[in-house]
């Protein structure tokens, strides 16, 4: 995650992520189909102050050099107008949101860009401590985009940590800890989202499948 962020060409510059010089290599993904999982922001937490009003001071402090609060970096907003810029810019190019589309905080937004750019896709990968902690929502989300939503988990295979997703997607379990999912990443719990079965396995694998050309069973 430089592009846009720390990545800079000759001149000291911050390479922007919808740099017209990197469409050519855009263009060429869409045209072999090759997908392409972008990444190009972090939390909305990293970009602000880290002081007691940031709710990941934990993880920034174990972590300070994910903190991108200062003048020396564009805003997360700034990036992500980038990042949707060349998702327009390449409509038979596929595109994986990491992170849910690197917004998981505001689904309202992330369903506005599922809405406008059919050529997105998003994945969950360390998430679920921001989905399990709006599971009304994040429940309604899913199950609407459930065609456009694949498994992540930013994670080396850990037993644990898929039993926590398989809390968070599968039961309807109330107030658990994420933190075996991925690591500690704020102080509140989560609560399990209850997947319908054909959503889970699309989310799980069918997806995946589809947007690799693999799947030759019915994607209904």
């Amino acid at each position: 995650m430089t592009l846009g962020l720390t990545a800079k060409d000759k001149s000291g510059k911050v390479i922007p992520v919808d740099d017209r010089r990197i469409d050519p290599i855009w263009a060429k993904c869409g045209e072999l189909g090759i997908p392409v999982l972008i990444h190009v922001a972090d939390p909305k937490a990293f970009f602000t102050p880290l002081d007691r009003f940031n709710e990941r001071y934990d993880e920034l402090g174990t972590h300070p050099n994910w903190s991108f609060y200062g003048s020396q970096f564009p805003s997360i907003d700034e990036i992500i107008v980038q990042r949707n810029n060349v998702i327009a810019r390449h409509p038979k190019t596929i595109f994986i949101g990491a992170h849910v589309g690197n917004l998981a905080e505001d689904l309202g937004k992330v369903s506005k860009w599922l809405d406008q750019y059919p050529n997105l896709y998003v994945e969950i990968a360390a998430r679920i401590s921001e989905l399990g902690r709006q599971p009304y929502t994040a429940r309604k989300f899913l199950i609407k985009y459930q065609d456009r939503v694949l498994f992540g988990s930013d994670t080396p295979p850990s037993v644990e940590a898929y039993r926590v997703y398989y809390r968070f997607l599968e039961t309807d379990d109330e107030y658990f800890d994420p933190a075996p999912s991925h690591h500690m990443q704020g102080r509140w719990m989560i609560y399990g989202v209850y997947l319908p079965d054909q959503v889970l396995e699309k989310i799980y694998n069918k997806n995946a499948l589809k947007i690799f050309s693999m799947n030759k069973l019915k994607l209904k």
